[in-house]
């Protein structure tokens, strides 16, 4: 099915049009929690970091960006809600087009993904819900221990479009620190996804039962950022299939493909194409298994098939991808952009040691989440210079 939307002949290091953004290749830098930038506040490092990983006409997304003083759930993770914020990311976004780079900055509300040491005077996490996170997870607090996640607050209807309005402005904040356009991060259990998955939302307002009531939040948030800064710099993340932080549903295929309508919907009413979908698939879907055969689920690949098709629009994957896992899904038409996370870390100059399958250098874990200003964060070799006689 897919290949109806594809070239055999594309690459990963094919160009392409993504709206008014001419890209020369197709790996993009995923957005990843790295907690370096100290207060909330990026810094000289998150300009380095950045720096490293740009190409010219190559596109990179951000670390989740807070869009207010409620929406931290990791230790010193940027914001986006203060004049402040907004003057810092400047010298990020500059470093990256001086490379020639395109960059968005991805708008993060946790929900109740977080913890009262993060929340103003020691309040609970918002939520569609009033149910906490299981036992099987734990959050990282500011002094790098690991707790329970506490009981959230039920949002009450009238209190949600200030949420949606903080959205909105943090995109406008977005353009004014000079980012190309923004992603909206409604995927991975977090607040946009604890309104989407009935596995979460046990509301029985206009915001909970029924996909469509489901939907309602993603959707004036989304209708918010694109009144403000246009269709054309607002993208969408979501991961109807993903279970992290017991973000659950009962029919991902239906609650993905009512999210693809409701935004084919929507660019159609304004006109304007949003600039891409970016979807995670399940990560056992794009992982080999010991027999070097990939794994494969049949109702996952009917999903992100699915998805595929029924979008109108750039398309973005991630999810457990290699170079060879990126290539088969491009040259089959089964996206458009690859994302790469946890590669990109580690190697900086990811795109590169792709185009001559160079060695890529280990990532360490125990190095995600420091605040360590360089190790495990702008500290991974590039290539050595290839010697000209």
């Amino acid at each position: 099915m897919s290949e109806l939307k594809g070239n055999s002949n594309n690459t990963l290091f094919s160009p392409y049009k993504m709206g008014r953004f001419d890209l020369s290749h197709r790996v993009v830098l995923a957005p990843m929690t790295r907690c370096r930038a100290l207060n909330g506040v990026p810094n000289a490092g998150l300009a380095e970091y950045y720096a490293q990983r740009t190409t010219p006409g190559g596109f990179l997304i951000t670390e989740g960006t807070m869009i207010s003083p409620e929406s931290a759930g990791f230790p010193h993770v940027p914001g986006i809600y203060t004049d402040e914020q907004v003057e810092a990311w400047k010298q990020v976004v500059e470093a990256v087009h001086a490379k020639g780079g395109f960059i968005f900055c991805q708008l993060w509300h946790v929900g109740r993904a977080s913890h009262s040491l993060y929340q103003p005077n020691g309040g609970s996490p918002i939520s569609s819900t009033d149910k906490p996170l299981s036992e099987r997870w734990q959050v990282l607090l500011p002094d790098g221990s690991h707790g329970k996640y506490p009981k959230p607050r039920r949002l009450e209807a009238s209190e949600i479009p200030q949420v949606v309005d903080d959205y909105r402005k943090s995109a406008m904040n977005a353009i004014r620190a000079g980012f190309d356009g923004i992603e909206i991060h409604g995927a991975h259990g977090y607040l946009i996804d604890q309104f989407l998955k009935n596995g979460i939302n046990d509301r029985t307002d206009q915001y909970g039962g029924s996909i469509p009531n489901r939907c309602r939040f993603l959707l004036q948030v989304v209708k918010g950022v694109v009144s403000a800064i246009g269709a054309s710099k607002v993208s969408v993340r979501m991961s109807p299939a993903i279970d992290h932080l017991d973000a659950t549903d009962s029919d991902p295929l239906s609650l993905g493909l009512a999210v693809v309508d409701l935004l084919n919907k929507l660019q159609n009413e304004n006109g304007s194409k949003l600039a891409y979908l970016h979807v995670t698939q399940p990560r056992y879907y794009a992982v080999k298994n010991e027999s070097g055969k990939q794994s494969s689920d049949e109702e996952e690949a009917k999903l992100m098939k699915s998805l595929r098709m029924a979008y109108n629009g750039t398309f973005m994957s991630s999810g457990g991808f290699d170079k060879k896992l990126g290539m088969q899904a491009v040259q089959q038409g089964d996206t458009d952009l690859v994302s790469y996370g946890r590669l990109f870390i580690a190697n900086p100059d990811l795109v590169s040691r792709f185009k001559i399958d160079a060695k890529l250098n280990k990532y360490d874990r125990k190095t995600f989440y420091t605040q360590d200003p360089v190790l495990g964060y702008t500290d991974y070799p590039f290539l050595a210079p290839i010697s000209r006689l």
